[in-house]
């Protein structure tokens, strides 16, 4: 649905200049790619870039955060940011981004909020919630919640660097076993032999 509204809205199609902050293994990247896109991808983590430039080798991938890579003046006709904004010290990355962009360029945010707070409670909820609060709490990100939709729209024209276009919200649903409600809640840690350790 996302994508197919970016199209309908006439913001991604075939030949627009593409620059993803954030872009992670490039979840974001491949349906843009598909669409016909250039895409130029800024990721802070090199494990997680190499992995984007593998999957999507036609990519121009910037290592770097949001805040430090350097990019051309009035470059590209769209900015993503998929599920990062939280990440970006805006007051760096917004008049970036204007500058980037041509003239009518646009600007295309979104997160993903698990769980519908206006759902009724059911005992698997009421589990789920229970190991969520004992599990040591991550560091805090920045900015509204993840279902305060008006609060990020403010946050983001607050500058005056964009207006507001376009706000829609998705709903969606997904049904999962109970293997992958387990795996959702076990940890995967990968760790490299240290080569100065005796």
């Amino acid at each position: 649905m996302l994508w197919d509204r970016l199209g309908e809205l006439g913001v991604l199609s075939a030949g627009t200049r593409v620059v993803e902050l954030g872009a992670g293994s490039g979840q974001a990247t491949g349906p843009m790619v598909s669409a016909g896109a250039t895409v130029t991808a800024v990721e802070p983590g090199p494990a997680l870039a190499a992995l984007l430039q593998e999957r999507w080798p036609e990519v121009t991938v910037h290592v770097g955060t949001a805040e430090a890579v350097e990019l051309p003046d009035a470059a590209f006709d769209l900015a993503v940011v998929a599920t990062a904004v939280h990440w970006f010290d805006l007051p760096v990355v917004l008049p970036k981004l204007h500058r980037t962009l041509v003239l009518g360029g646009h600007l295309a945010v979104w997160r993903t909020a698990f769980g519908n707070p206006a759902a009724p409670v059911t005992a698997f909820r009421e589990r789920v919630s229970q190991i969520v609060a004992r599990r040591t709490q991550a560091p805090g990100r920045a900015g509204p919640g993840e279902t305060d939709t008006a609060s990020w729209v403010r946050r983001l024209t607050a500058s005056g660097h964009f207006v507001t276009a376009h706000v829609e919200e998705f709903a969606w649903t997904i049904e999962l076993t109970t293997a992958q409600v387990r795996d959702l809640f076990t940890p995967l840690i990968v760790m490299r032999r240290s080569a100065g350790a005796r």
